[in-house]
Parts: C-alpha cells; sequence; structure tokens
C-alpha cells in the first residue's frame, strides 16, 4: 500500500528537482558547483525512499584543493545517496550515453561533468587528458567510478586503472568515497529503509613507491575493507535505532 503513495510522491520529486537544477544550469553553464547542488537536491529524496543518508568527510579535505575522488557505483539509488558526497568544485565522468536521457543528460552535460565514449579506448584517453587540463587549469576536482560499472549486490567490483592515471598525471591526493551496502536496502512497502554511511578517506597522494597497478590494486583493497566496516556499523546503528 505504501509503494502506491511512495512512487508518485518520488516521481513527482524526481521531475520538480530536476526541472530546478536544469534552470539553475541554464543560468550558469558548467559551473564549479553545480553537480555539488544537484548531488544535494538530488538527497532530498532520500526520505522519500526511507533512507537516512550520512556523509562522514574526512578533516583533511581541503575546499581548495583539487582532488581525484574514486566512489563504488552500486545501483541506480545512487544519484540519491552517494552522489550527496559530491563536493563543491567537483565533476564526474561518466559515460557519454547519458546526455541522451531527456533533461537528466542536458543537466549532466551542463553541469560541467566529462563524458567518456568507454566504446572506444583511443577516445577514452583523450577525455581523461581533459579530465587532468580541467584540474590544472580550474583547479577543478574530478571524481571517478573506477569500477566502471554498477555493482548489483556483487561488492566491490574490480577497478580500472584510469583515475590513478589520472591522479598521478596531474599529481593530485585520491581520496576514496565509499557508501555502505544499498543493495536490496529499498523496499517500497517498508516505511524505514534504513541507514546509508558514505565515509571520505583522508587524501592519499600517489607516491614513486607503487606503480599505477599496484596503487590501483592498493585503492581496490581499501574500499572493499571499508565497505565491510561500514556495513557493520550500519547494521549496529539500525539495531539501536
Amino acid at each position: 500500500m505504501l509503494a502506491l503513495i511512495r512512487i508518485p510522491v518520488l516521481l513527482i520529486g524526481f521531475i520538480l528537482i530536476n526541472l530546478v537544477v536544469f534552470v539553475v544550469c541554464i543560468c550558469r553553464p558548467f559551473h564549479r558547483n553545480n553537480v555539488h547542488f544537484a548531488g544535494n537536491a538530488y538527497a532530498m529524496l532520500a526520505p522519500v525512499l526511507g533512507l537516512k543518508v550520512i556523509v562522514r568527510p574526512s578533516a583533511a579535505i581541503k575546499a581548495d584543493q583539487a582532488y581525484v575522488y574514486i566512489a563504488n557505483h552500486q545501483n541506480t539509488y545512487d544519484i540519491i545517496t552517494i552522489c550527496k558526497a559530491a563536493l563543491p568544485g567537483v565533476v564526474t565522468v561518466g559515460k557519454k550515453s547519458l546526455k541522451w536521457i531527456p533533461i537528466f543528460g542536458q543537466i549532466y552535460w551542463l553541469s560541467g561533468n566529462i563524458m567518456i565514449d568507454r566504446k572506444n579506448s583511443g577516445r577514452a584517453r583523450d577525455t581523461l587528458t581533459l579530465a587532468g587540463k580541467k584540474i590544472q587549469q580550474r583547479r577543478t576536482s574530478v571524481w571517478v567510478f573506477p569500477e566502471g560499472t554498477r555493482s548489483n549486490g556483487r561488492g566491490i567490483l574490480p577497478f580500472k586503472s584510469g583515475a590513478f592515471r589520472l591522479a598521478k598525471t596531474v599529481n593530485e591526493p585520491v581520496v576514496t568515497v565509499t557508501a555502505s551496502n544499498l543493495h536490496n536496502k529499498v523496499r517500497w512497502n517498508r516505511w524505514n529503509n534504513g541507514i546509508v554511511l558514505i565515509e571520505m578517506s583522508a587524501p592519499e597522494p600517489l607516491t614513486d613507491e607503487k606503480n599505477i597497478k599496484q596503487w590501483t590494486d592498493h585503492f581496490y583493497r581499501q574500499m572493499k575493507d571499508k565497505a565491510v566496516e561500514l556495513d557493520r556499523q550500519v547494521a549496529e546503528m539500525e539495531k539501536n535505532r
């Protein structure tokens, strides 16, 4: 019964938020804070889904510093949950096909995000070069989902190395953004769907002590371990609510 109320409310809310974000992006196209604004706007829908989203950024993250953010990509609810962690001055790297989604695709483009053609490795490398130039010229941070696709309950998938090549090229630290498990968490007829914890690690520079493959493996293990820890914390928090 609750689903009959929740689904229309979510749909209407999503349409209204898209319209507001679209107008903001039209008024200030490619502004450095458009992604931050959009992420917080979409996060307003979390209570409609019965979710409480808690973002815990490290105190070591500085507002005037550029970073390469890496985040786990679980499912379509990510836009409402983990995207809340997008801080001012960040753009994301996403697949080029997103631009064909009505309204949302135009918002994604006008937000200044970087679109990558994953079917063409040469163009993908060129896009990462563009991302590097944005970081260096505009001091913009870049947000990457290194798994390359949604995990849909399969845990943290193996990382692609592009994000770490980018961080090494521009000599900027990596911040790991890890969200607790979202798979099968949202039940449409359940009022309280629990807590989503998102933790943003202290920035870590890529020194010469490891090569790109080793850094890729390092951050993969780091995110896997953090996801397990966050799931344990969420279970404890929900038990005590």
